[in-house]
């Protein structure tokens, strides 16, 4: 694979960071700082497509010429978002509420390039399915760093794999970027070509 553009990702978070470094891609990281606001009478879907616009919208405001991804993921459940927990009450209780239920994760992406006038979005949405969380369980994670800084206070890829019994739809999308679609949406906008290496 190989890149022909500037390519920056709009987002400090490292589940991004590693996804689209797995795949050998080159890109500059700079986060756009928004305040990630909820709107009023938005849909989660609505929600999620307009931040991860906003997010690429102002790192491209900055970096006219390059390629800029944004994108934010968002959990609901009973039609409420469940963001990222303000403390360890706020996490114990969103914990409880995903215990033995499923829930929806909704990733929206953007890609623009400001000097072609390129604007892209889409959002992808998958289902998760937690185990019944014993309080024991609860407490053991709410001891460690993991949930403070996740929405929905879980990291599927982390400490919380195991809460996981289910998954409908895409799993990098639950991490935090939807590698098919993202992949997809950069190979037809010319930024990456897939090109075999001669192994001599």
């Amino acid at each position: 694979m190989t890149m022909n553009e500037s390519f920056v990702l709009a987002s400090l978070s490292p589940r991004r960071r590693e996804l689209l470094g797995g795949l050998g891609l080159k890109f500059e990281v700079i986060p756009s700082g928004i305040d990630e606001l909820e709107g009023a009478g938005e849909s989660p879907r609505d929600h999620s497509l307009r931040l991860s616009f906003e997010k690429a919208s102002h790192v491209a405001e900055r970096c006219p010429v390059s390629w800029i991804l944004g994108a934010d993921t968002i959990v609901i459940i009973d039609g409420r978002i469940l963001g990222k927990p303000e403390n360890r009450d706020h996490a114990e209780k969103m914990l409880h509420t995903l215990s033995g239920r499923e829930h929806q994760v909704i990733t929206g992406f953007s890609l623009i390039n400001k000097k072609s006038n390129i604007r892209l979005s889409d959002a992808v949405e998958s289902t998760v399915r937690f185990k019944e969380l014993s309080t024991d369980e609860i407490k053991w994670y709410l001891s460690t760093e993991e949930p403070y800084d996740k929405a929905g206070a879980y990291a599927v890829q982390g400490k919380a794999a195991f809460f996981i019994q289910e998954i409908h739809g895409s799993c990098t999308n639950v991490i935090g970027l939807p590698l098919t679609e993202v992949v997809t949406r950069l190979k037809e906008v010319g930024i990456i070509r897939f090109l075999a290496r001669d192994r001599g």
